[in-house]
């Protein structure tokens, strides 16, 4: 499975190594990327060589979806939770090498002191600019499909005749 970020690594046969325009003719353009990507996958279903296929996403947008209000408590509970992860490495560690027993509680609570230290420090040097937690997300304005020039006309036959929905009546 693949994804709009380069999913199949980044050594893929036939991929430029650097960033380079995409190529090819237009051949139908969507809404959203998944309208696209179920687009090529009827191409492909169809005996389409997709390897000459391209998804652009075009008019990219950086959207910012709010989560939550952040507080003194949440940024406090967060720095514990990603503390205990690390203490327990460290105090594994310490276990491993040392053999003693208390290595994995010394651990523990060292990773959850420093981590809580460290998100308090953190979130006290915004001085209150950045009260809120959030995911970004990059999104297309739309997302056009390209073809390699030879077979592009058959792309859009293809294409026009998904888009005619079950039978060729237009949905």
């Amino acid at each position: 499975m693949t994804t709009p970020f380069g999913g199949m690594g980044r050594n893929s046969p036939g991929l430029p190594n650097l960033p380079t325009p995409p190529t090819g003719w237009p051949v139908g353009s969507f809404a959203t990327y998944a309208e696209a990507q179920q687009a090529v996958d009827y191409l492909a279903d169809n005996e389409f060589p997709v390897s000459d296929v391209t998804i652009v996403g075009v008019d990219l947008m950086l959207v910012e979806r709010v989560i939550g209000r952040l507080t003194w408590g949440r940024v406090l509970g967060s720095g514990a939770a990603s503390g205990v992860w690390m203490g327990l490495f460290v105090g594994a560690l310490l276990a491993y090498f040392n053999n003693q027993a208390g290595a994995l509680i010394i651990g523990l609570v060292a990773g959850v002191l420093f981590s809580v230290v460290f998100a308090a420090l953190s979130y006290a040097l915004t001085r209150g600019r950045r009260d809120f937690t959030s995911a970004s997300q990059l999104v297309a304005g739309r997302y056009d499909v390209l073809s390699h020039p030879r077979n592009a006309e058959r792309a859009k036959e293809m294409l026009a005749k998904l888009a005619m929905g079950p039978g060729g009546t237009g949905g």
